[in-house]
């Protein structure tokens, strides 16, 4: 089946990547699993290092010239190659070690194809790049068309927190303008970047570096983009080498309203 896609577009490389994690990721689940341990609280499990395993095993079959950088296994493949995949094969391992389901496997060609799979609800999100759009099973594609309709907003509390005392998320949550517009959720996966891209969500907001070639984020920054969201890092910048963050909005104005907070940041006292 793998060979399979060996002549498909990379967004169904994208998309059978994904879906052959989160089959992994779903068979797992509920098991007593072995962790392996990161450091500073941070750790992987046997599912993890599985779910990459397979995905690693789609991409070669189908581009065995590209390079792959996976949040387990590092980078491999051929030095300097021009096309590289960003592989995240569970994103949400601290959810899916105590049994919640609320995880993602994010699968990305860098600056082109990407897919968001959630293993749970059958949902695969993905984009060719230029379009986004969202499959399930036994159903026809669906265009993805955000919508800030919901008035919820994602914020990533966790840590580290690089941008402090400048801008701290869990202000953000206490600012008077966002508990009279929004209503908050806090969230430990990026599956939440493929709800604002859905429509499911207003927006999202999380601290950081340079995401744009995160294994973590890549795939969900480009869902959004070619869904039409507003993305750009905390500052307002583009989200690139120099950017911090990342703010995705459904429209102009949600994401209007969330910068003005950030830069607000003396609202509650000098």
């Amino acid at each position: 089946m793998i060979n399979s896609y060996a002549g498909s577009d990379d967004a169904e490389v994208a998309i059978a990547g994904a879906r052959a994690g989160a089959d992994v990721v779903r068979a797992m689940y509920g098991r007593r699993l072995q962790r392996i341990d990161k450091g500073a609280g941070d750790f992987a499990t046997a599912a993890d290092v599985e779910a990459e395993r397979t995905i690693l095993g789609v991409i070669r079959a189908a581009r065995p010239d590209d390079a792959v950088l996976g949040e387990e296994g590092g980078q491999q493949g051929a030095v300097g190659a021009v096309r590289q995949w960003l592989v995240d094969p569970l994103c949400g391992t601290l959810n899916y070690a105590v049994g919640h389901m609320l995880v993602a496997v994010n699968v990305a060609l860098r600056d082109g194809a990407a897919a968001v799979a959630d293993p749970f609800s059958g949902e695969v999100f993905f984009t060719d790049g230029e379009t986004a759009w969202v499959r399930r099973d036994g159903a026809d594609d669906a265009l993805l068309a955000p919508s800030p309709a919901t008035r919820l907003v994602d914020v990533n509390l966790d840590p580290p927190f690089p941008s402090a005392p400048g801008f701290r998320a869990v202000d953000l949550l206490a600012h008077p303008v966002f508990t009279e517009r929004f209503r908050p959720r806090v969230v430990s996966t990026t599956l939440a970047l493929a709800w604002v891209a859905a429509g499911k969500r207003a927006a999202y907001v999380t601290d950081g570096g340079d995401l744009s070639g995160s294994v973590h984020f890549a795939a969900g920054i480009a869902l959004c983009r070619a869904a039409g969201c507003v993305v750009t890092g905390i500052d307002g910048a583009p989200v690139d080498e120099a950017g911090r963050g990342l703010v995705v909005a459904a429209d102009d104005e949600t994401h209007g309203l969330l910068m003005s907070m950030v830069r607000n940041r003396n609202w509650c006292g000098p």
